[in-house]
């Protein structure tokens, strides 16, 4: 079987997605647990909120695998019949369409990480505040998931 470059194209963009906002939220998720168990170590009973607060840069990572798992069913890798001579044009454009999760994946989830570390700060001194500190990681996730609708309505824009 050959594989045309429109083919490896497309893949190339599945791939960018889950690998980019992957990583974002790897390295988010990291850098937040860091600063939970330092509440913990000192406040058992905060566990609860300061692991919600240490999840939500896992999101993007989560955004990044549904886009490439739109693509792939797009061009037929998961279920369909596969389009391995597509053109170098509409693989062109499934790898433009998985862009936006790929890269603002990446940065959102880092920057969501630094706003959870904070907010997890918040919670070690002022339990209480927990509502309002999930605001401030909050506030980033809303960037990843604009990005997450523009990949999808591109993808399901590309004619078949």
């Amino acid at each position: 079987m050959s594989f045309s470059m429109g083919f490896v194209m497309a893949l190339l963009g599945a791939a960018l997605s889950t690998i980019l906002a992957g990583m974002g939220s790897a390295w988010g998720v990291g850098l937040a647990g860091q600063a939970a168990a330092g509440v913990v170590s000192e406040d058992p009973n905060q566990f609860a909120k300061v692991l919600i607060l240490q999840l939500l840069p896992g999101t993007q990572g989560i955004y990044g695998l549904l886009i490439a798992f739109i693509a792939l069913s797009n061009i037929g890798l998961l279920g369909g019949q596969v389009d391995t001579g597509m053109s170098v044009g509409t693989g062109l454009m499934y790898l433009f369409a998985c862009l936006p999760m790929a890269f603002v994946g990446l940065v959102s989830a880092m920057q969501q990480s630094k706003a959870s570390v904070a907010s997890i700060g918040l919670v070690a001194k002022r339990p209480d505040q927990f509502g309002k500190s999930m605001i401030f990681p909050a506030m980033v996730e809303t960037y990843a998931i604009l990005a997450l609708l523009i990949s999808i309505l591109a993808i399901n824009g590309i004619p078949r």
